[in-house]
């Protein structure tokens, strides 16, 4: 089960509450990122944490949810609270520190549906296997040390293989519209990603000059 966060640079207790509890936090910037984002299965809500600009952030959770029609999950600190009598943009909060199982439940009185059980949360590329529901990627059984955007760019490979991606769209797909580096941030990460995947397997994430990177 996939949830948008906003902001895309949520904090390390909301990202480990949202594990725990059974989701895949994807960072988004704004509703078109939201939409550009979402997985085949659906969002099952955005969770949006007001933390520098609460504004801003309730505004950006209002606006995705009259877009898009994605339930919202407020997390607030509890000194926000008064301030939610006049807004109208979410569907449900919960009170900072997090706590995993209440925000479980919270989400699931979303009306939102676990996922079928015969859906497989791991991804596989020959003896490759990223499980998306927690995150952890394997090579021949042996775990990979991978950062956030490591990950995703590697996920993003693995749901789409054999086709050949630019760096702008590579930029675009797994950074993020709003993202302002250059697409030399694509090189480096894939550079890291044939570190980490091992010498063998380096060339599944071939280069194709003048365009982009293909994987598989």
């Amino acid at each position: 089960m996939y949830v948008a966060v906003y902001p895309p640079t949520p904090s390390a207790a909301l990202t480990g509450a949202l594990i725990t509890a059974g989701y895949s936090p994807v960072p988004v910037s704004n509703v078109a990122d939201t939409a550009a984002r979402e997985p085949e299965l659906g969002w099952s809500a955005v969770v949006v944490e007001p933390a520098e600009d609460a504004g801003l952030a309730i505004t950006i959770g209002r606006k995705i949810r009259e877009e898009l029609g994605i339930p919202v999950l407020l997390v607030v600190d509890r000194t926000l609270t008064a301030d939610l009598a006049s807004e109208a943009g979410f569907d449900d909060f919960v009170l900072t520190p997090v706590d995993h199982t209440e925000l479980a439940v919270r989400l699931r009185r979303l009306d939102i549906v676990e996922a079928p059980e015969h859906v497989d949360p791991v991804l596989r590329h020959v003896d490759l296997e990223l499980n998306t529901a927690t995150y952890q990627a394997t090579v021949a059984g042996q775990p990979r040390d991978l950062t956030f955007m490591e990950y995703e760019l590697l996920r993003f490979f693995v749901e789409h293989p054999q086709r050949v991606w630019s760096r702008e769209q590579i930029l675009s797909k797994v950074w993020g519209y709003d993202y302002y580096g250059g697409s030399r941030t694509v090189d480096v990460h894939v550079r890291r990603l044939r570190a980490k995947l091992g010498e063998e397997r380096s060339s599944w994430i071939a280069t194709v000059r003048s365009v982009g990177y293909r994987f598989g």
